[in-house]
């Protein structure tokens, strides 16, 4: 392997991870992380926005004055509840938690703390509640594939953008290892680890408006026509480049945007939420 394919690679490793970073950090699931000061208090808090598997979601902060009060507030998503309290138990150090309950597959709770302290209150996070959404267990023989599989497609299809522009001898291959990464990491795990978290093996088009199936699907039919005019058409650096192009830009919208949500009144999971 030349100089120049390994230099290829690498920037198509450093791209891949670039919108692996932007997709998980700015995803509606990745946990709401911050720190302020109130009252003469530092408090630190992280608060989770996903839950998987049996149990309550445990919710925990934490404060450096221990005479504050904090009470874990919080209802179903979309529901006619009313708010309900919790005071949050202290432990060592400032370390204050409480327990969202848990909830069937795709159903969501909103939530937020309200901190008291000399009859002065304030909430976290300011000026908004956090979502959280419950799925099933999903078993790592099952995810770890799916993930690996998924990342493989994308760096792969990064490499052959890249390969593209510069008409490479591994223009070809990496097309087709690319097709071959979406069919089993999307296409086929993708709906097995649904089915765990959600119960339903497919909740894009045709049944539903779910983007992280819906995405999957475009990209997958897309690489296949660019694989078939790789092998077919003068044009072939020209579907590939903009197969790369859609795949890294698709793949960039943030993991589980419009996903499942279980509506409580009719207890079915939704999509595109």
């Amino acid at each position: 392997m030349s100089g120049k394919v390994v230099l290829r690679l690498f920037l198509a490793l450093l791209l891949t991870l670039a919108a692996a970073y932007y997709q998980r950090k700015t995803g509606p699931t990745y946990p709401l992380k911050g720190q302020r000061s109130w009252q003469e208090v530092q408090i630190r808090y992280s608060f989770e926005r996903s839950h998987g598997g049996a149990g309550d979601q445990p919710v925990e902060i934490t404060v450096s004055d221990t005479t504050v009060k904090a009470m874990l507030i919080y209802r179903r998503l979309r529901s006619e509840d009313a708010w309900t309290g919790m005071v949050m138990k202290k432990g060592e150090q400032g370390h204050y938690s409480a327990s969202l309950p848990h909830q069937p597959p795709a159903g969501k709770i909103e939530y937020f703390i309200l901190l008291n302290k000399a009859d002065q209150s304030t909430v976290l996070p300011e000026n908004k509640s956090v979502v959280t959404r419950f799925k099933g267990a999903v078993p790592v023989a099952v995810l770890i594939p799916h993930i690996l599989l998924m990342f493989l497609a994308m760096l792969l299809s990064n490499a052959a953008g890249l390969e593209s522009l510069v008409n490479g001898r591994l223009l070809n291959k990496y097309a087709l290892w690319t097709t071959v990464c979406l069919l089993f990491g999307g296409m086929i795990l993708g709906p097995v680890v649904q089915k765990y978290a959600f119960g339903t093996f497919w909740s894009g088009i045709p049944f539903g408006y779910d983007l992280t199936d819906n995405k999957t699907l475009l990209t997958m039919l897309v690489w296949l026509i660019a694989l078939w005019k790789g092998w077919s058409s003068r044009a072939r650096r020209t579907w590939i480049i903009v197969a790369a192009v859609i795949l890294l830009l698709v793949f960039s919208i943030p993991h589980s945007v419009m996903g499942s949500e279980l509506n409580y009144q009719t207890a079915k999971i939704e999509s595109g939420k």
